[in-house]
């Protein structure tokens, strides 16, 4: 499996003859400096956790020029529906769908969804976090934008996740301190990464607080440059 951070949320993931963008938040990002045709180049999937505008981001524009196929929510897919992707795999919370040679569960996240058009409010239905299960790679946790809960214990128990991708960016997720509650109490993985952070000036900036927090722990925390490419075994 290889992992490139794209800032904030955003990643692709590449594993077998899949190629994964995960809330492609890329044009309107001030922290993506890399080249959006490169990055984008030979998508599959494109997996959104939820409905803000800073985790859908190019969705719409990546999807037309590639074909790739929308998996997220119910919501979520029928907003994108209406605007021309015919590409769509719809779950919710709780739901596991396949899309092909992986699947994708959605897990809860406490935080909202939806976004303003036209001066209008759009809900986007509930906020998720996504489990990638692939025969031959790690699984992979993206837990969107979420504060700690306790029922991460049963997401652990359930899917086993061995990477985990956790927002630390406190005031819109939960911050550096809880995080790693969340990793070293109930979730456990054998590699970390932080993510949602530094990409504004409200945000936790970098993740010295998150590393030392961590240390000592089970867990190997990565924290990769944006677009620095990691390879994980299976």
């Amino acid at each position: 499996m290889k992992l490139t951070w794209l800032g904030h949320s955003a990643f692709r993931i590449e594993f077998g003859s899949s190629v994964v963008l995960i809330d492609p938040f890329l044009k309107g990002n001030p922290s993506f400096t890399g080249d959006f045709a490169t990055v984008t180049k030979g998508v599959t999937h494109i997996l959104l956790t939820h409905g803000h505008d800073d985790h859908m981001g190019d969705t719409l524009e990546i999807a037309k020029a590639t074909g790739a196929q929308l998996i997220a929510n119910y919501e979520v897919c029928m907003f994108y529906a209406e605007q021309g992707i015919k590409n769509i795999n719809p779950g919710n919370t709780g739901g596991e769908v396949s899309a092909g040679e992986f699947s994708v569960v959605f897990t809860p996240a406490l935080h909202s969804a939806g976004v303003v058009r036209d001066g209008k409010s759009i809900y986007l239905g509930n906020p998720n976090g996504l489990i990638l299960k692939h025969a031959h790679s790690p699984v992979l946790y993206h837990m969107g934008d979420t504060d700690i809960f306790s029922d991460l214990a049963l997401i652990a128990e359930l899917h086993a996740p061995e990477v985990v991708l956790i927002p630390i960016g406190d005031r819109f997720t939960m911050g550096p301190r809880t995080a790693s509650i969340a990793l070293r109490r109930y979730l456990r993985p054998a590699v970390a990464l932080p993510i949602h952070y530094a990409t504004f000036d409200m945000l936790v900036q970098d993740a010295s607080t998150f590393v030392a927090d961590m240390a000592g722990s089970e867990t190997k925390i990565l924290v990769p440059k944006v677009g620095d490419v990691l390879d994980l075994p299976a």
